[in-house]
């Protein structure tokens, strides 16, 4: 395979170059920042493209949009994120469906073992996707932090679906068989585990089945 590196450190950058070349692949440019990677790209059109994260100048996440913009461009080519720390704010992005090109996200860590790192090469260059195990376990955290829901029992969102649908609590109560108290009982956790403040039930209400329909 074409290989287009992007890494700034110098050491790194120069290892993988000549690991990657032991492998059999050609490495067409090796270069330390993101403009350089997306000129090197549009030079070279390799079949794969490795990068780092955090790239000058401001060493924040410079590498991985980069690979945003190559995972939308045409010609596509796979691309490999290699970083030191999970950057969620676009991991996610980066590896939805954008073609047919392969994608792959590794922490710095896997490289260390030069087995893993040649088998997840060859795989995201043959259209594979590859996901550091740790990367997942993260993007997954995230994702359940991010749901407002999840903190909720089963029985809470099932009370919540049912206000949802407009239902009273008595009505709520005949359904699920239980108490009027047992209903509101679980209203209010569902109040209190959403985080929605004053003393107006009907307002929270409101608020809460707004919630339920965003979520």
């Amino acid at each position: 395979m074409r290989i287009v590196l992007a890494d700034d450190a110098v050491l790194l950058r120069e290892g993988l170059a000549s690991l990657l070349e032991r492998f059999g692949h050609t490495v067409a440019a090796a270069v330390g920042d993101a403009g350089a990677l997306l000129a090197a790209a549009a030079e070279h059109r390799p079949d794969l493209v490795i990068t780092d994260v955090r790239m000058p100048p401001t060493h924040t996440d410079e590498g991985l949009r980069a690979a945003l913009t190559l995972r939308a461009g045409d010609p596509q080519p796979a691309v490999l994120v290699l970083s030191q720390y999970t950057a969620t704010a676009y991991a996610a992005e980066l590896l939805a469906p954008a073609g047919r090109a392969g994608v792959g996200y590794l922490l710095k860590d896997r490289v260390g073992d030069i087995t893993e790192f040649a088998d997840a090469v060859t795989r995201v260059g043959a259209g594979e996707t590859v996901i550091d195990p740790d990367v997942v376990r993260q993007l997954l955290t995230r994702q359940r932090a991010a749901d407002p829901l999840a903190r909720l029992t089963p029985r809470e969102r099932e009370v919540l679906g049912l206000m949802a649908e407009g239902r009273s609590n008595a009505w709520i109560a005949r359904a699920l068989l239980v108490g009027d108290a047992a209903v509101a009982k679980h209203i209010g956790n569902i109040f209190a585990k959403l985080d929605l403040p004053g003393p107006d039930d009907g307002h929270r209400r409101v608020l809460a089945v707004l919630t339920y329909l965003r979520a």
